[in-house]
């Protein structure tokens, strides 16, 4: 396994790739509302997805750039509160975007759960693929 297999941009590429396919499978099979839906949930899944890592990033960039073991831990307990506000700042901001659009109408709201379920189902692909690699190309 190498380093850049679990990388961001790994799974940005093939989180991509999963909601082009369903994107066009869905305009193909359903119906381009329904594709517009799924695409929606994808760009709000993947940006989510986007920001919570590099909120996480700069937590531990920043707490592991301090030198002793008393100034990371104060350091970090700092850090994790504003890392939570954010998190959970994140969470209504996406429940109130997804309010407006399910109550508006905008979107159909099983392709939205589809478009959603983008980063799942990149992180359960990227996770078979490193668990295949790990059992039957060697450790």
């Amino acid at each position: 396994m190498t380093e850049g297999s679990l990388s961001l941009e790994k799974m940005q590429v093939v989180g991509a790739c999963i909601l082009a396919v369903m994107i066009l499978v869905a305009a193909m099979f359903v119906s381009l509302w329904f594709a517009w839906s799924v695409l929606v949930g994808g760009i709000i899944s993947m940006c989510s997805f986007w920001i919570a890592n590099k909120g996480i990033l700069k937590l531990v960039e920043t707490v592991t750039s301090l030198g002793s073991p008393e100034d990371q831990k104060a350091k970090s307990q700092q850090e994790q509160r504003g890392y939570l506000l954010k998190f959970w700042l994140r969470i209504i901001i996406i429940g109130i975007v997804l309010t407006v659009l399910i109550k508006g109408q905008m979107v159909n709201i099983f392709g939205l759960i589809l478009g959603l379920s983008t980063v799942v189902l990149t992180v359960t692909l990227i996770s078979v693929q490193v668990a295949w690699d790990y059992f039957f190309r060697g450790r």
